[in-house]
């Protein structure tokens, strides 16, 4: 069995929207940022977009020869023609993501809504698979009474994250 070995990197972007009006009275708009690398704190403060891609990448390069210090030539350029690969869909589908979510804040928290519907509704299709009636009959009562309670938290949970992006869709209307 081949060893995996994971490494996590996680960044919280966080935008401003600064309106104004330029010299000759035409109404502006410039977003500005910061970055921050969750694992190491590093931050950095952006107004293009491509500063942020530029800070992911130096963060994901470390990590990625971090990895390959104990591999063979071999090794390492395969594990960097794959990290190439994902960076090249980065590079050409997350500029477009952002851009659509600045655009339209109102339709990406109801792309949010029906992600999460559909998960809900995932889950049930699964439990109503996976727990056929037959699977009851030989569990103990406090078994049963362990997996509706099980079942109930998790409806209660789904139903506050529902909640929580009702309210977002409304201050966003």
């Amino acid at each position: 069995m081949a060893k995996k070995q994971e490494e996590t990197a996680s960044f919280m972007i966080r935008f401003t929207q600064m309106i104004f009006h330029s010299e000759d009275g035409e109404p502006q708009v410039q977003w500005r940022g910061n970055i921050r690398h969750i694992q190491g704190g590093e931050e950095k403060r952006f107004s293009q977009f491509d500063d942020v891609v530029t800070f992911i990448q130096s963060k994901l390069q470390d990590l990625t020869i971090q990895a390959m210090e104990n591999k063979t030539p071999e090794e390492q350029k395969g594990i960097l023609a794959k990290s190439f690969d994902i960076w090249k869909k980065m590079a050409s589908e997350a500029p477009k993501m952002v851009v659509e979510t600045l655009k339209d804040p109102k339709k990406q928290v109801a792309h949010i809504q029906d992600q999460i519907q559909d998960q809900v509704q995932q889950v049930r299709d699964d439990i109503n698979q996976k727990l056929e009636a037959s699977t009851w009959i030989g569990a103990s009562k406090a078994d049963k009474g362990e997996i509706i309670d099980k079942i109930n938290a998790l409806s209660e949970d789904v139903l506050a994250l529902s909640q929580k992006i009702d309210k977002l869709s409304n201050k966003l209307k």
